[in-house]
């Protein structure tokens, strides 16, 4: 036997269950928008699956051209072997030079384009920016650097500066002071106002407020997203030496071009090993920081 509801419960009953259905349907809705938009971008940009399908074949047979003929016979022999270790990195001197210019391009670029953030940063912070157009135009200049794709600022800057590691350095700089200046500024927004204003009330400046009452607070976070930008740029230096900006970029461009595929495979090798000593060197260097290895 089943209870009566009360008028007032059958109301509560009846809102919910409309409620219930309305959000069903925006809930329809929204994956239909969503799906209709997916299918467009898929169509514009020329996603189709049958052309996928016929070039998986051909990237992995150039996959395959790519793994070294090692053989275990001669795998320790010297540099003049084939199938050794050696035979394949013969050119190991030059190519670790490159990833050391590369290194110091990225840490250049990274040391540079942070500290003109770090200038920035407190004009692009709504907590600490002396005015309204101050504040504007530090933001859409931030924008304005990381929207530019950094082996765009490369392209342009080979042509100013000529082709080598300088335009590369600029690009980097230039694209990570934008990135950096966002994630400064934003840290600046979320910190503790107290200080400032306790500055500001003795008489202190606004530079002065910056340097004492709000840097102290966001260091660990700056020097953070700092160290995490380099890692980034690092592998960004790969790629832009590919218009000639220097770095082991421009070496395995060539290499591409002239299909040199055992040469291609051991500089691509070299790379992810570098740049994963250097995440780990950065994780641990951010953890320091942070205090998270601390006891």
């Amino acid at each position: 036997m089943s209870l009566a509801l009360s008028p007032a419960a059958a109301r509560g009953e009846a809102t919910f269950q409309e409620a219930r259905r309305a959000r069903r349907a925006r809930l329809l809705l929204g994956l239909a928008l969503f799906l209709a938009a997916l299918l467009a971008s898929a169509w514009m940009s020329e996603f189709h699956p049958a052309t996928l399908a016929a070039g998986l074949p051909r990237a992995g047979d150039y996959f395959l051209r790519l793994l070294p003929d090692l053989r275990w016979a001669t795998l320790f022999g010297g540099w003049e072997t084939e199938g050794s270790i050696a035979f394949w990195f013969y050119r190991l001197d030059k190519w670790a030079l490159l990833l050391l210019e590369t290194a110091n391009m990225a840490a250049l670029a990274t040391l540079g384009g942070g500290l003109v953030a770090l200038l920035l940063s407190f004009l692009a912070a709504r907590n600490t920016a002396p005015g309204a157009w101050s504040y504007r135009l530090a933001r859409r200049g931030l924008e304005a650097m990381r929207t530019v794709p950094e082996i765009v600022y490369a392209l342009i800057l080979v042509w100013a500066f000529g082709v080598g590691p300088l335009a590369g350095i600029l690009a980097i700089a230039l694209h990570t002071t934008g990135a950096l200046g966002k994630l400064f500024a934003e840290a600046i927004e979320n910190a503790d106002m107290g200080p400032w204003d306790g500055v500001r009330a003795a008489g202190g400046s606004w530079a002065q407020a910056c340097r004492f009452a709000m840097l102290p607070q966001v260091a660990p976070n700056m020097i953070s997203y700092l160290l995490l930008r380099f890692e980034i740029n690092v592998r960004g230096a790969s790629v832009i030496g590919f218009v000639g900006a220097g770095g082991i970029g421009q070496e395995l461009y060539l290499v591409i071009s002239q299909n040199y595929y055992e040469e291609i495979s051991a500089i691509i090798l070299l790379i992810v090993l570098v740049v994963a000593m250097i995440d780990l060197l950065s994780e641990a260097l951010r953890r320091r920081v942070s205090g998270e290895g601390r006891a």
